[in-house]
This record gives C-alpha cells, sequence and structure tokens, in this order.
C-alpha cells in the first residue's frame, strides 16, 4: 500500500493539534471575555444559558484532545479536519447568540480556514472555504439580535453608544488577530519549514546512500578483478627475490622485497573489500583499549609513511575506555593522516583526548589548506585536490564516520594548513557493564 503524499509526519501533525489546542483555549478565555464586558461595561442582557453552553462544549472538546495528545497514536489530516469543524460549528453558535453577521469578531471565520489552508491538502481548504462562506451568510438571515443597551433609551445616545461598542469590538478582534498571526501562523510556517528541512536532509542523505552504495559495488568488483594479477605479482616478485641473492644485487633485492610488501598490502587492502562486500574473511570490529587503539593505528601508518613527521600528544583518562575497533575506522584514520602527511610530510600533528564516553581527534597539517569551494562540498559528495586522486578518501571518512555515531569537522587553520577534528563515541564503564 503506498504512502499518502499528503499525509502529515505524525510529529508534524501532533504539534499542530496541540497548536490547535493553545488556539481553542485563547477563543474560550476571549469569547467568555467579550461576554463579561458586554454585560458590564455596555450593559447587555446576552441569553447566557446556550452563550455558556457553548464554551462548555468547546471546553469539553478541548480537554478530549488533551487526552488525545497524551496517547501515542497517530494523528491523520481527517482528524485535525474534524476538529475544526467542530471549531467552526462552535464560534457559528456564538455568533448566531450574539448578533450573527453584525458581531464585531465574525472574521474568525478566517482563522480555521487560514489553518487548513497551511496545512492540510486542497481539497479540506476548499470545503472549509464553502463551509465558512456558507455560516457566515447564514448569519444574515438567522441570529440573535443584539439587545439594546439599558443604559441608554434615547435613539441617538444608543446608536453613539453601539457605534463605541462595535469599534471596541473591532480594535479587539484587531489585537486577537495579530497576535494570532505573530504567535500561531508564525509557529505553523516554522513547522512547516522545518519538516520540508528534513525531508531535504533525508532526500540528500538517501543520495549519499545510493552514491556510497555504487563505490562500494565498483570496489567489491575492483577487488575481484585485481586479485588475481596481485598475486600473479606477488608470487613473481618472490621468486625473484630468491633468485637475486647473490651479492652485487643487494640493491635490486631490497627493491624486491619493498614490491613484495607493496602488494601484500594491496592485497590486504582488496580484502578488507572483499570482507565488507561479504566474501572472503569477514573480520567484525572488536573491543580495545582507546591508547593500544591509537598506537596500532600509528604503527601501521608509521609503516605507510615512513619518512613522514608526525608530533603526537595523547591526553587520555586512567583506566582507559574502550572502543570498537573496526578496519572501516582504522582506514578512515589512516586516510587522514595519509592526507595531511602528503599536504606537508614534516609537519603533521595528532592530539588525542578521551574521556569515558567519547574520543577527540585533531589532525593537522601546514599545507595549503582547502579552498572554499571544495569545504562546501566535503562529505556530500568526492571531491580532491590532488592530480591524481579519487576523491573518496575523505568522502567515505565522512559517511564511516557518521555510520559508526561519531562526527567528522574539517577547517583551515590560521597560518596555512588543514584541520580534521574527529569525535567517536566509546565504551565507558557504564556502557561495557551492560554488554
Amino acid at each position: 500500500m503506498q504512502p499518502d503524499p499528503d499525509r502529515l509526519p505524525d510529529e508534524t501533525a501532533r504539534r499542530f493539534l496541540w497548536r490547535l489546542f493553545l488556539l481553542r483555549i485563547i477563543t474560550i478565555l476571549g469569547a467568555g471575555l467579550g461576554i463579561a464586558i458586554g454585560r458590564s461595561v455596555y450593559s447587555l442582557a446576552l441569553p447566557l444559558p446556550p452563550l455558556l453552553l457553548t464554551l462548555g462544549l468547546l471546553v469539553l472538546l478541548n480537554l478530549l484532545t488533551w487526552l488525545r495528545l497524551q496517547t501515542h497514536f497517530s494523528v491523520g489530516n481527517s482528524e485535525i479536519f474534524v476538529q475544526l469543524l467542530l471549531d467552526i460549528a462552535g464560534i457559528t453558535s456564538l455568533f448566531f447568540f450574539t448578533g450573527g453577521a453584525t458581531n464585531p469578531f465574525v472574521w474568525f471565520y478566517l482563522l480555521p480556514l487560514i489553518i487548513t489552508a497551511t496545512i492540510l491538502p486542497r481539497g479540506y481548504t476548499w470545503f472549509m472555504a464553502g463551509l465558512s462562506v456558507a455560516c457566515y451568510s447564514a448569519l444574515f438571515f438567522y441570529n440573535v439580535p443584539l439587545p439594546h443597551s439599558g443604559m441608554h433609551h434615547d435613539g441617538g445616545m444608543h446608536q453613539d453608544g453601539g457605534f463605541r461598542m462595535h469599534v471596541f469590538g473591532m480594535w479587539l478582534g484587531f489585537v486577537f488577530s495579530a497576535g494570532f498571526v505573530a504567535v500561531i501562523i508564525v509557529g505553523l510556517a516554522h513547522s512547516l519549514r522545518e519538516r520540508d528541512r528534513k525531508l531535504a536532509e533525508a532526500r540528500e542523505q538517501a543520495l549519499q546512500n545510493e552514491r556510497l552504495v555504487a563505490l562500494g559495488t565498483l570496489a567489491a568488483g575492483a577487488a575481484h578483478e585485481l586479485g588475481t594479477p596481485l598475486g600473479t605479482m606477488a608470487i613473481l616478485a618472490a621468486e625473484l627475490e630468491q633468485e637475486y641473492t647473490a651479492p652485487g644485487h643487494e640493491d635490486l633485492h631490497r627493491k624486491l622485497g619493498i614490491l613484495r610488501k607493496q602488494v601484500s598490502r594491496c592485497k590486504e587492502a582488496l580484502s578488507v573489500i572483499s570482507a565488507s562486500a561479504g566474501a572472503g574473511r569477514a573480520e567484525s570490529g572488536h573491543r580495545m583499549a582507546v591508547g593500544k587503539y591509537l598506537d596500532t593505528v600509528l604503527t601501521e601508518w608509521h609503516e605507510q609513511y615512513p619518512h613522514a613527521r608526525l608530533a603526537t600528544q595523547i591526553n587520555g583518562q586512567e583506566p582507559e575506555a574502550m572502543i570498537v575497533a573496526e578496519r572501516t575506522l582504522t582506514q578512515t584514520l589512516l586516510n587522514v593522516l595519509n592526507n595531511a602527511a602528503d599536504a606537508s610530510p614534516d609537519a603533521v600533528t595528532l592530539e588525542a583526548d578521551w574521556s569515558d564516553s567519547e574520543l577527540t581527534l585533531t589532525i593537522a597539517d601546514r599545507g595549503p589548506g582547502l579552498r572554499e569551494d571544495i569545504h562546501a562540498q566535503l562529505g556530500k559528495q568526492p571531491v580532491t585536490t590532488k592530480p591524481e586522486g579519487l576523491g573518496v578518501g575523505l568522502y567515505l571518512a565522512h559517511a564511516t564516520i557518521r555510520r559508526l555515531g561519531g562526527d567528522l569537522g574539517v577547517s583551515n587553520r590560521e597560518h596555512g594548513g588543514t584541520m580534521v577534528r574527529i569525535t567517536m563515541p566509546l565504551l565507558g564503564a557504564d556502557m561495557q557493564a551492560r554488554t
């Protein structure tokens, strides 16, 4: 069954129903105040029994709405529309007993119509518009006229008092409508903008996920295709290394050893890709002390960049918290360190600081930094500043850190260079006790 595209998300619908609840409270209080002013200030003999009965029914409706908001059942468009129809019935009853179309507050019919047009589909809006016009028109012919004031017996005086009462009602109506627009309508518009923002973020996340799936599929295919030639290269390199051991071939022997190690690194990386795709050996993450894990990562990185200079500063709490040591996380940290070493191999710094629940890593270099247009695309699509780069390293790093519940931020340093700040959740003592 296809979802209704016009249906409001449950959280948004509940917020709208809550605002409708608040608006009804204001309506009840405003109507009660108007009745009190009409009787005490203008000495109008208003029909109290039907007016109080109408207000009582509106109070009962609001009580039921409040109880409804305490439940966990979803709120649909039809339920909100029925509530608005009941509001129309309530204000029509109030207007019927207080002068009909001559009541200065009759503009109140616009409020349910504005709310309907703001949050509900077009069909509901047209129905509400037709109903509001019909009720307003009927009040021209069917109403209980406002009784004459007991304070004035002269016709002119009566007309003057009635006019002043009407003007006061118009002023009060304007104040009320201004407050309604400032509070209720602005709140509804904000909720709609917030919903649109979340929908846009969800669409963007879906596009990123599609791109990641495509990259994963291509990587798995490349791993399968490159496995055989890399295996052949490893065998040949090992055979050549054993063959050229005689004196005079020391330099060739050393270079063949380097070549064999580099091929082994490529095979290991392809093995990780295959494991992620569900083929070959699959190594799940395991717990490891934060300090020990960082030592392992740095040791592996130094093997790849033996000539790079790295200044480290470790500020961790004791006893050490545990981290889930996933290979994808390790590869992410290696990629970030590699980028820093490529930018400035003689000036790479790493600062690690962790508490019982969170690890913060700051990796910085003294390279040229990143352009503003590159900053705007980080984490959204592959970008690179290297002529030979593919641009997927930092893109996948963003995705990996987010998937593991962390956050990655990139900024330029004041005197040149780039700083990457990574925060990751840790398995603190309380979480370890639960697991």
